[in-house]
């Protein structure tokens, strides 16, 4: 029955009011590296192919995020990622104006998770300290494997040794630490002894458990096309694990995670109590989010 004056009832502008904007995620795309991997397949380019202003980088965030937040207006953010490419190479002054941007038109929540993506060699301690200081909590590592033979094998410019060392900073730095790992990469010698794959893969594991981290990302190595891992293995200079040596890392691989209490809650991540990646479990729960930067896309 409706009510003639147009009033509504009590009740019912009590469940109004409890019914909010689900909170909302924003992706950052910072597409520049200072070297391409030979199985990356996202939308990177060179760091000497960014002639633009950290100005002109400025006007063309806040342009876009001006227009997302005119399309989804009225929402909270509770997360941001930054991503890439390499977005440890942002000036940190532009990482600090795009949160501003952020918190002036949707507002951000209190307790925030503010993610950002850096490579060992573009993470000194200095530098994850101003990051830390304009507002990212949580660094997650390219790390990709903690042995210099098989860093060498994946394109990576690091060393094991220096990738330790950001890791053991960022600890000490950020609320959450994570680092992404690697595995069943190519082989150096494609009649490599499946018994001695998997030990060494134990053995590297192992020893990153022993960091206590309290994140980790853990990808087998996908072939994707358009890459030079995808040339190499169609003229047949590249060998990777078969199928059962495949499958048989990946049970290892969540067997010892499991055991040190860092459990999957994704099919590729890892997590300590109170760690898991918020703004990923919210994409990948269907919830929206905004997508900023070159090649980036939102929901």
């Amino acid at each position: 029955m409706f009510c003639r004056t147009g009033r509504v009832s009590p009740l019912r502008a009590r469940a109004n009011a409890d019914v909010r904007e689900p909170p909302l995620g924003v992706y950052i795309h910072w597409p520049f590296c200072t070297a391409i991997c030979p199985y990356c397949d996202f939308n990177v380019h060179g760091a000497h192919k960014n002639t633009a202003s950290q100005a002109d980088w400025r006007r063309a965030y806040r342009a876009e995020l001006t227009h997302a937040h005119g399309l989804m207006p009225g929402r909270k953010v509770e997360t941001v990622f930054f991503g890439g490419g390499t977005p440890s190479l942002m000036p940190v002054d532009l990482v600090a104006a795009i949160l501003a941007d952020i918190d002036a038109l949707w507002g951000l929540a209190a307790q925030a998770e503010i993610s950002l993506e850096a490579n060992p060699v573009s993470a000194p301690r200095p530098h994850l300290q101003a990051l830390r200081a304009a507002g990212v909590t949580r660094l997650s590592l390219g790390v990709q494997a903690f042995d210099d033979a098989a860093l060498k094998a994946l394109g990576r410019t690091h060393s094991a040794a220096e990738a330790q060392e950001a890791f053991l900073a960022a600890q000490d730095i950020f609320d959450t630490a994570s680092f992404d790992l690697i595995y069943a990469r190519p082989l150096s010698n494609p009649a490599q002894d499946f018994a001695a794959g998997l030990a060494a893969w134990q053995s590297e594991l192992s020893a990153a458990l022993a960091l206590s981290p309290q994140h980790m990302s853990l990808y087998q190595l996908t072939i994707e096309p358009d890459t030079v891992f995808h040339s190499r293995a169609a003229q047949g200079r590249l060998a990777v694990p078969h199928e059962e040596m495949a499958a048989t890392l990946y049970e290892v691989t969540q067997t010892l995670c499991h055991a040190a209490g860092l459990p999957a809650y994704e099919i590729s991540n890892h997590a300590i109590a109170g760690h898991h990646c918020r703004h990923n479990r919210a994409i990948w729960h269907g919830g929206d989010y905004v997508g900023i930067g070159p090649g980036a896309h939102g929901r």
